[in-house]
């Protein structure tokens, strides 16, 4: 997103840019995104050349094939994203555990020292733990 906004202010201050990208699908994130992209390139004048794709968008069938590029790197991602929630499912559903494992920190001496009056910090120090560690476990209880 950044990187078609630092166009689009080229564009307006009529710099000669041209955005380089080494594939289509990395240009953006959907199909929607990289035809919305594409029109504002093109609505100020500004070329864009793919290295790997070697497309000319100025012609209708390199519009064409960017469009068809565009819709397979989205279909991708979805299989991507699919197959990586179906293995979160099947680790859940066999009983392991995701995620790093939690900081084993001593509860009853976190609880005394806040009786006493210890900040969040000093606890932290203390226990050997974040700050926010302390703070979750003390007000989870």
């Amino acid at each position: 997103m950044v990187a078609h906004r630092l166009v689009e202010i080229h564009a307006i201050q009529h710099r000669r840019v041209i955005p380089r990208c080494w594939k289509v699908d990395r240009f953006g994130r959907s199909l929607k995104h990289l035809v919305n992209a594409l029109a504002d390139l093109v609505a100020y004048g500004v070329a864009f050349v793919s290295l790997r794709d070697n497309l000319d968008l100025s012609t209708p069938s390199g519009r064409l094939m960017f469009q068809i590029i565009g819709a397979m790197a989205e279909f991708e991602r979805s299989l991507i994203q699919e197959r990586v929630r179906a293995g979160l499912r099947n680790a859940r559903l066999k009983g392991k555990t995701l995620g790093r494992p939690r900081r084993i920190v001593n509860g009853d001496q976190m609880a005394k020292l806040r009786g006493q009056g210890a900040s969040f910090r000093e606890i932290a120090k203390a226990v050997g733990a974040s700050p926010g560690t302390v703070r979750t476990r003390l007000l989870r209880g």
